[in-house]
């Protein structure tokens, strides 16, 4: 099963994410990652990626594309993956339709976390990352064991700028204006699937599987 994840940030993508890999025993890609990877390895295509980041230029569609298709050729992709921030733009997604067509190939799901924007200023407000070991929380959710400490570490925990009510209206608006289109893209594919992310875990958990599991 191969999948894109869709919803605004803080809607849950990479928490389900990480679900349906221990599930379903595929794996998680991020372009984070593949950048990473392809400058470490020195890579021709990791070179050109870094030609332009050092530059302080934004990294080519086209380039974007070539990177992620070529981690999809790895092994641990036999059975599936999930795609969590690409793409993120109507170009990248007919980029990956196209290289995908031309390997006789495509993604079978595209699951959008839905939900409104109000809600997820609300839940990012609360959320805290210990600023040692990278633990999340949530003050009313997941709150520490002790108020302020991490559990894991015993470092302090912090509300991160990206996390403050003003950080995260400012990346839905940015969200809402280059990625939701792709929610109409993939629909007009049959490939959508909108789950509710007001929920709660456990169930959104069972409907993404009920999902996935109907074909």
């Amino acid at each position: 099963m191969k999948i894109i994840m869709l919803g605004a940030p803080g809607a849950g993508k990479g928490t389900y994410a990480k679900q349906i890999t221990q599930k379903y025993d595929i794996p998680a890609i991020s372009t984070g990652d593949i950048f990473r990877e392809n400058i470490k390895a020195g890579t021709e295509l990791g070179k050109k990626a870094k030609g332009y980041m050092d530059a302080g230029n934004l990294v080519p569609d086209e380039l974007v594309c070539d990177l992620v298709v070529d981690r999809l050729q790895q092994e641990d992709c036999k059975n599936g993956y999930i795609l969590d921030g690409f793409p993120r733009t109507i170009p990248q997604a007919e980029a990956l339709t196209e290289a995908l067509k031309k390997q006789d190939d495509g993604i079978d799901f595209a699951l959008e976390i839905n939900m409104a924007d109000e809600a997820i200023v609300e839940r990012m407000a609360g959320r805290r990352v210990c600023e040692k070991c990278g633990a999340t929380y949530h003050i009313v959710n997941i709150p520490p064991k002790k108020e302020g400490i991490c559990d894991e570490c015993g470092g302090n925990i912090i509300l991160r700028d990206d996390d403050a009510p003003e950080t995260v209206k400012k990346r839905l608006e940015v969200y809402h204006e280059q990625t939701a289109p792709l929610i109409e893209y993939y629909k007009n594919l049959g490939l959508l699937s909108v789950i509710d992310g007001s929920k709660g875990l456990e169930q959104c958990v069972a409907d993404i599987s009920a999902v996935l599991e109907s074909k």
